[in-house]
């Protein structure tokens, strides 16, 4: 696996965390923040790569920083 793919399987399991955290399902995080479910799904499996303006919408639905989300990764 390489270290792209790590990083994004990584910052997946995070983000999943942060949201099971607020009690929210994908779909409840997904209406939220204006996106498609399917996507968030990838996001948070690591099967896509996250933009920052994705990574900057994201951080700020779930009350954190972008910085936050990406330390120690």
């Amino acid at each position: 696996m390489s270290s792209g793919n790590v990083l994004c399987t990584e910052l997946g399991k995070r983000i999943r965390s942060l949201r099971r955290g607020k009690g929210w399902t994908q779909i409840e995080m997904a209406a939220y923040l204006g996106i498609n479910r399917g996507h968030l799904s990838d996001l948070e499996m690591g099967k896509r790569e996250i933009g920052l303006l994705m990574l900057q919408v994201i951080a700020k639905g779930l009350d954190t920083t972008m910085d936050k989300l990406l330390k120690g990764l």
